[in-house]
């Protein structure tokens, strides 16, 4: 029987037996489970149930990237820039390069192509709800067992990659949240400084996604990170360009 404590998972799904299935699978697992199958009633409800004010919170959302009204995309896309870290397994059917990066673009923090393993759904669910509890854990409490945290400065900014922060003083939004995906780009970037990394190495090794031809679906992310850090985005003198290639990071510019 589901615990009243159990962590509540937002499902987000249009196919009646694909909802229902996931609905019984998670609840003989201990889950509780909310159910929409319509895109604008769905982010009605999750602005209200994520809300700093809400008493039952999802502690994740599987969504469907294909719904009646708003589609997944825009979906997370609403949530994330409504400041809801909420964490989101997209659901999709459509499994290209371009689509893939263009739901983490939107701000999702995992994608699983249809048809799916079950096994497959609880592992990518649990290592969700895992990293969350890290996160929430480093966040409140000071007295955690001491880990390397990778923190850095940038142009005035504190970069706290473990929390998916960037913090400074001198802007009227102190605190900046950062996506999964964004705080493992720029955890690559910083890795590597100074060195001209092709589009094609960057999907491979920040989104794990094998693809024989270039894409630019990852520029949006590289818009976002000069929005954050650059004193000037339109002029960039950290993330620059280079072109028909892909980026270069220079942590301090001459």
């Amino acid at each position: 029987m589901t615990k009243p404590s159990a962590p509540l998972i937002a499902i987000i799904e249009d196919e009646e037996h694909l909802a229902h299935g996931l609905i019984f699978n998670l609840e003989a697992d201990g889950y509780r489970t909310h159910h929409e199958a319509d895109g604008d009633a769905a982010l009605a409800w999750l602005l209200d149930a994520t809300a700093p004010a809400a008493a039952d919170p999802p502690a994740a959302v599987l969504l469907d990237v294909m719904l009646p009204g708003r589609d997944g995309f825009s979906i997370v896309a609403a949530l994330r820039q409504a400041g809801r870290r909420t964490p989101v397994l997209l659901l999709t059917a459509r499994g290209r390069t371009e689509d893939i990066v263009a739901g983490f673009a939107a701000g999702a923090d995992d994608y699983l192509p249809k048809p799916f393993d079950l096994a497959v759904l609880f592992a990518r669910l649990t290592a969700l709800l895992r990293r969350v509890h890290w996160q929430t854990s480093a966040e409140t409490s000071a007295k955690t067992i001491p880990t390397p945290t990778p923190i850095c400065t940038l142009a005035g900014h504190i970069i706290d990659l473990d929390a998916l922060e960037i913090r400074t003083t001198d802007q009227p939004e102190p605190t900046i949240h950062l996506t999964v995906m964004e705080a493992e780009l720029l955890r690559y970037l910083l890795d590597h400084p100074r060195k001209i990394i092709a589009r094609k190495e960057l999907l491979e090794n920040v989104w794990h996604v094998k693809e024989d031809t270039d894409t630019r679906a990852i520029d949006n992310f590289i818009v976002r990170l000069r929005r954050y850090l650059e004193p000037d985005p339109s002029r960039p003198i950290h993330f620059l360009t280079i072109r028909g290639i892909g980026y270069r990071f220079i942590p301090a510019p001459e």
